[in-house]
């Protein structure tokens, strides 16, 4: 299935800002997450379609799929 990752802030250092791949059926983000070397302690949102989801979360064709690392400041 296909699904378009798009990534942010530092998760883009050395991959891509957006990309469509191809995954298995049954992939969750956090299948994903683990294929790009991104830490699930290091993901602070994960929105598909731009709504809120969670790592377990099963992915579907023609998911948009977006990933923010944890922000820190002060």
């Amino acid at each position: 299935m296909r699904i378009t990752v798009k990534l942010f802030a530092t998760f883009r250092e050395n991959r891509f800002k957006e990309a469509r791949r191809e995954y298995p059926p049954g992939t969750t983000v956090a299948d994903v997450a683990a294929e790009l070397e991104i830490e699930a302690g290091l993901i602070g949102m994960i929105f598909i379609h731009g709504r809120a989801a969670e790592l377990d979360r099963v992915l579907e064709e023609g998911d948009v799929l977006a990933l923010f690392p944890l922000l820190g400041g002060g």
